[in-house]
């Protein structure tokens, strides 16, 4: 087959299974949450196995007691949070209202040292950042629940995952040995080592930034709420949970706490610092121990190709668009660099010739017969 044929089976195969996922994309996110399931506690199953566990009482065990987990968090966090996350919501206009007051109060001790003009122009940007930030997070709101809290998705997560997540879980290694039996003999040492950091970078993404988020999510909510800021468990779950997008969940969460933190707590300077504080030491504690010891260099993504992934993905798929994004991302950088590897090392970047074809060299050796 010569590159230009395998170029366009790649393109084709691309366009099918963009088609696949945009058709589908209201029932797909279950199947997805299993997967990702599947794949996250496939080294759990593969350490019980060599503590003598056969596949299937491993597979049970493990499922067994992450349902367990979740039902245990969703009876102790989720109605809280989302009564916290709905009391936010409808006070989210007086609040804006309070901190425009707020400015005003001290838009004339301001004044003296900057001058009206300025002062002028700081409160109008200072307003107009307010609306502006309550309008996105109303329509990420809406968004989401139109996208991904539909019915069939609640019903499915509950059902469909865990069933999905089991099987996939019980044959995973079949799974994997089948696929790699497919794989063109020739080129099998190759195309491992892409699957292999292909693997690495999922593996940083799911397992090591789940658990970054997991913990900053643990980290913020608690840290809130012992401060005694109103909605903090609402407020810290959604700047942990979001952290996995570069400075999102930092921002939603500081810009948040510190608004209603002004709100609750002014004139006491000290209890604002103390929230001031607490985004502080998570963001220290992200960026210079959680990320590099538990996620690294292993996705190989720039923050703002991340970034730029999820927004795509959540436009066009929604909540599947959001899971997948991340992975894909990651995939799609470990091909680009495998493209620029054997670019680098091809004749056309060394000499700048293009490569013969295989059709074309027995052309022309026919032709020289």
């Amino acid at each position: 087959m010569t590159l230009q044929n395998q170029l366009k089976t790649w393109l084709v195969l691309l366009a099918a299974s963009i088609l696949f996922l945009w058709v589908f994309r209201g029932i797909l996110l279950p199947f997805v949450m299993g997967i990702v399931l599947a794949y996250l506690l496939d080294p759990v199953a593969d350490f019980l196995e060599r503590m003598k566990f056969s596949r299937l009482w491993a597979t049970l065990t493990i499922l067994v007691l992450a349902i367990g987990l979740f039902i245990g968090i969703f009876v102790l966090l989720i109605p809280p949070f989302i009564e916290q996350l709905y009391g936010l919501i409808e006070r989210l206009p007086s609040y804006v209202n309070a901190l425009q007051e707020w400015i005003r109060s001290i838009a004339p001790q301001i004044q003296e040292q900057l001058g009206a003009e300025r002062v002028a122009e700081l409160e109008k940007s200072l307003d107009q950042l307010i609306n502006n930030a309550v309008g996105i997070v109303a329509g990420i709101s809406t968004r989401v629940a139109q996208s991904g809290l539909t019915i069939i998705n609640a019903l499915g997560l509950l059902v469909v995952t865990p069933v999905v997540a089991f099987y996939l879980l019980l044959d995973w290694d079949n799974i994997v040995a089948k696929g790699d039996a497919m794989l063109p003999r020739r080129y099998l040492g190759e195309i491992r080592g892409v699957f292999g950091e292909i693997d690495k970078a999922l593996a940083g993404f799911i397992r090591g930034q789940g658990s970054v988020v997991l913990i900053l999510a643990a980290f913020y909510s608690t840290t809130l709420s012992l401060a005694g800021l109103n909605f903090g468990l609402a407020i810290g779950l959604a700047a942990g949970l979001f952290s996995f997008v570069p400075y999102v969940g930092f921002l939603i969460g500081f810009i948040l706490s510190i608004g209603v933190a002004i709100v609750q707590f002014w004139p006491d300077g000290l209890m604002i610092g103390v929230i001031f504080a607490i985004f502080i030491i998570g963001q220290f504690l992200e960026g210079n121990i959680l990320y590099p010891k538990l996620v690294g260099s292993s996705i190989g993504l720039h923050p703002v190709a991340l970034m730029f992934a999820l927004f795509a993905f959540a436009l066009l798929f929604g909540a599947v668009g959001v899971l997948l994004a991340v992975p894909l991302a990651a995939i799609a950088g470990v091909l680009v660099r495998y493209g620029v590897a054997k670019y680098k090392g091809s004749s056309l970047y060394l000499t700048g010739e293009f490569p013969e074809e295989d059709g074309e060299n027995k052309d022309n050796d026919g032709a020289k017969a």
